[in-house]
């Protein structure tokens, strides 16, 4: 359904009572009793995987996947698939400078995109009551699955005429892969660029930010947002994490939030940042509730906070954890 993404960003801000946001997708698996592989395989099944996530938790939107392997398969790279484990990219298919060439950026709808965007054409037919966001990967991580991520980041610094070849095929597919996604009714993509928090903030700047900075311009408007993530270190990349121009950033469990929020403008709507692992998977619905809790006290002052998961949270992830975690936002809000 269409929306003013604008108008709802000023919503999450000006409301005393906050939804939260986490990456839940995959846990859905176990509400309507298939694997992860069907779910990463099937556009129908992922759609209900949303709805059932809907239909239980009241949360600020609907997210889809974060698999991060999509993409990459659609440029051709090997994928292992699990029954309960996120997919993920073995090897590495470009190594020399005529891979680099020969690299063809593919159509939309190769490999799996077709059965992700499908997934967000249903779901936005059947959701209404908030916005479907879908999940598209970041163009430098993209770029180090293509390449391996180690023998990407040197070719940054030994050979960057290279790396800003691969960068420019991965930008332009994913330009157009979000503007499929906005053709079938997503209100916006969070973007996963989580690679970028191993580089230096020159590095990061340019052949991270500028790339998602172009990405951004060309897809995002009022019906229309791009929610930038990054699960790594990214105290020292804030100014490039800004240049972005993301007006939406969910950072991860990897930092201290407390620390820096102050250090993003209030304009910005900052999302995060419970352990996925550490809080959801591993934990208990007590435990839950108390970091929870911890987390709400320590930045609820702000208002251009959202409550979050650090990344996205685990397939394995007890049901009644994620119950717990929804429980105490609503009973800590009223």
């Amino acid at each position: 359904m269409k929306r003013n993404m604008f108008s709802w960003l000023e919503e999450l801000k000006s409301t005393s009572s906050k939804k939260p946001l986490p990456v839940l997708s995959f846990p859905a698996i176990q509400l309507i009793n298939v694997t992860v592989n069907d779910i990463v395989k099937n556009g129908e099944i992922q759609a209900m995987c949303m709805k059932a996530i809907s239909e239980r938790y009241n949360t600020a939107a609907s997210v889809s996947n974060m698999d991060l392997s999509v993409e990459a398969e659609a440029f051709g790279s090997h994928i292992l698939f699990s029954d309960d484990e996120v997919p993920t990219v073995t090897g590495s298919l470009v190594n020399t400078e005529d891979d680099v060439d020969a690299l063809q950026i593919p159509k939309i709808g190769t490999a799996r995109t077709g059965e992700y965007i499908k997934a967000i054409e249903l779901a936005s037919k059947e959701i209404a009551d908030r916005p479907v966001i879908a999940g598209v990967i970041g163009p430098f991580s993209l770029s180090g699955r293509l390449a391996e991520i180690t023998e990407f980041m040197m070719k940054t610094i030994t050979e960057p005429e290279t790396a800003h070849k691969i960068l420019s095929k991965a930008a332009s597919f994913l330009t157009d892969y979000i503007l499929a996604f906005k053709e079938a009714g997503a209100n916006g993509v969070i973007m996963a660029e989580p690679a970028a928090g191993l580089l230096s903030p020159e590095l990061c700047a340019e052949f991270s930010s500028n790339y998602i900075k172009q990405i951004i311009q060309k897809v995002e408007d009022e019906n229309f947002i791009v929610i930038y993530h990054n699960c790594g270190n990214t105290v020292p990349l804030i100014n490039e994490i800004l240049s972005t121009g993301a007006r939406a950033i969910h950072l991860g469990n990897a930092i201290n939030l407390a620390g820096v929020i102050e250090k993003y403008p209030l304009e910005k709507i900052i999302l995060g940042n419970l352990d996925p692992s550490g809080v959801f998977l591993n934990g208990n619905p007590e435990s839950v509730s108390h970091s929870t809790r911890k987390l709400l006290d320590t930045l609820c002052k702000y208002p251009n906070w959202v409550i979050s998961s650090g990344c996205d949270i685990p397939p394995m992830t007890p049901i009644e954890n994620s119950d717990s975690f929804f429980e105490t936002v609503s009973e800590f809000y009223k």
